[in-house]
C-alpha cells in the first residue's frame, strides 16, 4: 500500500455537521477500499488565495492514508461530484 496526501477545500457557509458528514465519508470511503486513515487535520475556516466560485474563503481538511490506486480514484470521482467540496488534491507521497 502507498501514502497518499488529500486536502480538500469544502465550502464556508455550511454547518458543521455538513463538514463532518463530508470529512466521514471521505474516512469511509478509504477504510471500505481496504486503506487506512494515518492523520485526520482540520486547519478550520482559511482565506483562499485566490476566489473560488466567487468564495473568498473555505474550510480546509488534511487527510493522510495509506492504500492501493483504487482508493484515490474512487475518492477523487466522489469529492469532483460533490457540489459541498470546492476543490481537492490527492497526492501519492514519496517511499521512505
Amino acid at each position: 500500500m502507498r501514502n497518499y496526501e488529500l486536502l480538500f477545500i469544502i465550502r464556508p457557509n455550511l454547518d458543521e455537521e455538513v463538514n463532518e458528514a463530508v470529512i466521514n465519508k471521505c474516512t469511509a470511503i478509504i477504510e471500505s477500499q481496504g486503506g487506512e486513515v494515518i492523520k485526520l487535520d482540520k486547519w478550520g475556516k482559511r482565506r483562499l488565495a485566490y476566489d473560488i466560485q466567487k468564495l473568498h474563503e473555505g474550510f480546509y481538511v488534511l487527510i493522510n492514508f495509506k492504500g492501493v490506486a483504487a482508493v484515490a480514484h474512487e475518492l477523487e470521482r466522489i469529492l469532483k461530484i460533490n457540489d459541498d467540496v470546492i476543490r481537492q488534491m490527492i497526492i501519492r507521497q514519496e517511499e521512505e
